[in-house]
């Protein structure tokens, strides 16, 4: 692998402090909600076409089959770049469109243009968080709730710089999105490069992943308080730029740990394999079983390289005894590497896909229309709603992988598990939601954006562990569907619909002007028609859970994750 570097060095934690500004950047399609008003305002469209708009901005975010095929042939800064040159295409034409710098451009183009924008999503996601799982294949629970944390907090970021620093401009928002991702993407892409992962249980390591989990608990807090703080004081623009200072800083703080690795590096191990025999082999993960893998006359030096063919070198082709016939190759069992085809005809791959759906699908609606629901609540302010639900998200990505990492390593259980429950907890936050309940409004974001996060950081690991990581991208992306679909049916036809429908009954009573909706009954029925897909979801999750629990038991069995000895 082009690149590569000796296990245990800087380089992958130099790269997954990079990849945590790509995944803060790369969640632009998160801050829909601070310029839906003024598509909707500007441009004179109606809520379910504003709907439709989110439905464009979920699928460009999801629409993730390219970016991973593509990973595994190019290299992590071009699929960088790319996203990067569709995030300043897409937001540009919105930005020339909302800034009415160009008049009259259709609806579709706009829909597309906003496709394209958030696309930029997928490809930046999907270049960091492939390379970084490979990097760190022992930690996939972890490394997956980190990113998708940070991730997760984007949002919020970006609330940040939309209030504090944009001071509530939607068309200086869009140019920044126009023109500072590319900037951040250029600055970063050489980085984030694939690595030799270390095959060993390593301190030090736990200790660095439990400091990036903290520093990135204290930006999410500060977040929160700082952007409360500019809604009730007001804040002038010297202490905004100061908030904003310390907001950068504590994004940099993941590069303290290649930092310490720097200044405080490891002695060195002094091996007692002699030096015929110490280098010229691979070895799995499994540490019982020395049998190599590939020798050293292979193009392919390190566990991370999964861009070779596999057909020609795969293990599984034995020659026959007796006539020279040759065996045919097995298909793989869970827990090894499937072709996306071999995945495709198995019922936990469906099972994964429908429990994700179901619970992203359902999430996705109220973050789409989360100005709406605020609004049709009494709430002037929504952008505070926008930030609590992302650092809910953020803890509920965060949270996730760490609990479930936890539990997975100690307990054998099996991740899905983590879905039921919050699937549960979804199906009453739905019913509050539908009761409107005064005081009650805040409680259900904070508990819907906890589940909405940990349905991502328990989806990524476990899609790996079932399918394997050599095809990841592909996989991880087709899951990912799940959600654009979900805000197609959930939030585009239903609460769309449902919204314009009781505005114009409003409109005809005299009580609004029919753009806007007042009161629970806006979004009443899509509240208990997400009720009821989640009990649909929990039912599923469940069935996932205890089909798939013998793997979390071969995975897990030695405390640590192991390849199965038939994958050698």
């Amino acid at each position: 692998m082009p690149g590569a570097v000796k296990e245990g060095s800087r380089p992958p934690w130099v790269g997954l402090a990079a990849a945590v500004w790509v995944q803060v950047v790369g969640g632009s399609s998160s801050c829909f909600t601070l310029y839906s008003t003024s598509l909707k305002s500007v441009l004179g469209y109606s809520q379910q076409q504003l709907t439709m708009l989110g439905v464009a901005n979920d699928i460009g975010e999801n629409l993730g089959m390219i970016p991973g095929v593509l990973c595994n042939r190019f290299p992590p800064w071009l699929v960088l770049l790319i996203g990067g040159g569709a995030c300043f295409l897409g937001y540009g034409l919105i930005w020339l469109a909302v800034s009415e710098t160009v008049f009259g451009l259709p609806y579709w183009l706009l829909w597309i243009a906003l496709c394209i924008a958030t696309n930029s999503c997928a490809w930046l996601g999907t270049g960091v968080l492939v390379t970084n799982m490979r990097n760190f294949p022992l930690s996939r629970g972890t490394v997956a709730g980190i990113l998708k944390g940070y991730g997760g907090l984007s949002a919020a970021v970006y609330t940040e710089i939309y209030t504090g620093v944009l001071r509530n401009s939607p068309m200086k928002l869009l140019l920044f999105l126009t023109l500072g991702i590319p900037t951040i993407c250029v600055a970063m892409m050489y980085f984030v490069r694939p690595c030799t992962p270390s095959l060993e249980d390593d301190a030090s390591e736990h200790g660095h992943f439990l400091f990036t989990q903290i520093a990135s608990v204290a930006l999410g807090l500060y977040l929160l308080t700082s952007i409360v703080l500019d809604d009730v004081l007001s804040l002038n623009s010297t202490i905004s730029y100061i908030l904003f200072g310390i907001m950068i800083l504590l994004l940099m703080a993941p590069l303290a740990i290649p930092l310490k690795m720097t200044l405080y590096p490891r002695p060195k191990k002094v091996s007692l394999i002699g030096p015929s025999s110490s280098s010229d082999k691979l070895y799995t993960a499994d540490s019982d079983n020395s049998e190599p893998l590939l020798a050293a006359s292979s193009s392919t030096t390190n566990l991370g390289d999964f861009q070779e063919a596999d057909e020609s070198s795969d293990v599984d082709i034995l020659l026959a005894e007796g006539e020279g016939a040759v065996k045919k190759k097995r298909r793989p069992k869970r827990g090894e590497d499937f072709e996306f085809r071999q995945a495709l005809i198995k019922a936990d791959f469906w099972l994964l896909f429908l429990v994700f759906f179901l619970g992203v699908g359902s999430g996705v609606t109220v973050l789409n229309n989360l100005a709406q629901i605020g609004i049709a609540s009494g709430v002037n302010d929504t952008t505070i709603l926008l930030c609590l639900f992302s650092f809910c998200n953020f803890v509920g990505r965060l949270g996730g992988g760490a609990v479930s990492e936890y539990f997975v390593r100690w307990k054998m259980l099996p991740r899905p598990i983590w879905m039921v429950c919050t699937q549960i907890i979804m199906v009453g936050t739905y019913v509050l939601f539908a009761s409107a309940i005064y005081g009650t409004l805040y409680a259900s974001i904070a508990l819907l954006g906890i589940c909405f996060g940990v349905q991502f950081s328990v989806m990524v690991p476990t899609a790996s562990e079932l399918f394997g990581l050599k095809h990841f991208g592909l996989i991880y992306n087709f899951i990912l569907l799940g959600n654009p679909l979900g805000a197609l049916l959930f939030s585009g036809l239903l609460a769309g619909y449902v919204y314009d429908q009781e505005a114009a009954r409003q409109e005809q009573m005299g009580l609004s002007d029919g753009s806007t909706c007042l009161g629970p009954e806006c979004f009443r029925i899509t509240f208990l028609v997400l009720a009821g897909v989640c009990s649909l979801g929990t039912l599923l999750s469940i069935i996932l859970t205890v089909r798939i629990r013998p793997v979390y038991q071969m995975l897990y069995a030695g405390g640590s994750f192991r390849l199965p000895s038939s994958s050698h």
